[in-house]
């Protein structure tokens, strides 16, 4: 722990599970001394705080605490809960198969298919651009943008103390994509749909509209986390499974497993690998006081080895009774608002593969991985495959 920017790295199932539940571990940068700010809260966080600053200026829910943080999740929540991504299960039907579609086409010419292009990636960003109303037809820009943005949340600045690569290119993303969502609240405001943006702009929720500036970050917010951790989700998992050919034969002979083996696909290889929180008072970890300001360091990988909790917990087991303890979506009330619609694109996603795709391989069993540090996924899973099935097929799940 360094004195004047204290930080403490944990890395065990118990320690990061204590500070995921507790409330004064705050995802508030402003109190973290690290960031060169005041841990006393004396430029924002909560009280007097958010009171005295600007509502324009206040960070995306994403990196605030309650109650502004449960006053705006709960403005999106319903379009994320289990029922609502239970009713996007034909849209997303459909998606896989037109992209195995484009797969099969690819196979047949003899071609090589980089999975994540073809499937881990261009499904949750389709999933998520339908949800929150906007234009599909340009997803790859999205996806480009969002994924510049991805890296900013890599502890770089704050570990190295210099900007981190490519901080011009994450600007412009973010500024393109400021750019898009303020014109749509434009749009949205003199022509309101049922759509995510549209409930935003008319909520009162403490009796006054919210700024344009909330309105556009928890949209795109929304976008980018919305589909981050699913393509790596979906990318990682298709890598692991087709490393273990036997587990994606047992899949496609028994497709209602396709629940318990993406819990552990979300614990074997975690999507997101790192969370930080910052100590808003003095306060314990199992017993190790942490100073008010301290940064922590939550090694959310690690957590979901711990083999306290997990028993061999290098082995993937497709049916692990415990590996729904995974920390891959956090705890609390910051837990990952898109879980549910996360696990129903990866459990449809695996089980067509599973179905359609025959015998496919790995064209390289070792694939460059995205040079992110918090976010992990594949930046492309290779694969051969003898044939595609075609989409009549009747669905196993």
């Amino acid at each position: 722990m360094d004195g004047e920017h204290p930080v403490v790295v944990l890395a065990s199932h118990a320690s990061c599970a204590s500070v995921l539940r507790d409330p004064r571990a705050s995802n508030d940068r402003r109190h973290a001394l690290m960031y060169g700010c005041q841990a006393a809260g004396a430029e924002g966080g909560e009280g007097e705080g958010d009171d005295a600053a600007p509502r324009a200026e206040l960070p995306s829910f994403l990196f605030a605490d309650p109650p502004r943080h449960t006053t705006l999740r709960r403005l999106v929540a319903p379009d994320f809960t289990p029922h609502a991504a239970r009713r996007l299960t034909p849209v997303i039907k459909d998606l896989i198969d037109d992209l195995i579609d484009d797969m099969a086409r690819r196979f047949e010419r003899g071609s090589v298919v980089d999975g994540v292009g073809a499937l881990a990636s261009p499904l949750p960003v389709a999933v998520i651009c339908h949800v929150l109303g906007i234009d599909t037809g340009e997803r790859g820009w999205y996806r480009t943008r969002s994924s510049l943005l991805g890296r900013a949340v890599d502890p770089y600045l704050a570990f190295v103390g210099t900007p981190a690569p490519g901080a011009a290119e994450r600007e412009q993303a973010e500024a393109e994509l400021t750019s898009f969502f303020t014109e749509l609240a434009h749009a949205r405001r003199a022509q309101p749909r049922d759509d995510v943006m549209s409930r935003l702009l008319a909520a009162r929720p403490d009796g006054r509209p919210l700024s344009n500036t909330e309105v556009v970050t928890t949209c795109r917010l929304l976008l980018n986390a919305g589909h981050e951790t699913t393509v790596n989700l979906i990318a990682g998992g298709l890598h692991t499974l087709l490393r273990h050919p036997e587990t994606l034969a047992a899949l496609r002979e028994t497709p209602s497993k396709a629940g318990p083996l993406v819990e552990e696909l979300l614990r074997f290889d975690a999507p997101l690998q790192i969370v930080h929180r910052h100590a808003r008072e003095d306060m314990e970890v199992l017993g190790t006081p942490i100073r008010r300001g301290t940064t922590m360091v939550l090694l959310l990988g690690g957590a979901n080895h711990d083999a306290e909790v997990f028993s061999c917990p290098h082995r993937l087991r497709a049916e692990r009774a415990e590996a729904s303890r995974h920390l891959s979506f956090g705890l609390g009330a910051h837990y990952c608002l898109g879980a549910p619609l996360g696990r129903l694109e990866a459990e449809l996603a695996f089980v067509r593969f599973a179905q359609r795709v025959v015998e496919p391989q790995l064209a390289d069993e070792k694939p460059p991985f995205r040079p992110h540090v918090v976010l992990r996924g594949p930046e492309k899973v290779p694969v051969r495959a003898a044939r595609v099935l075609d989409r009549d097929l009747p669905w196993g799940r």
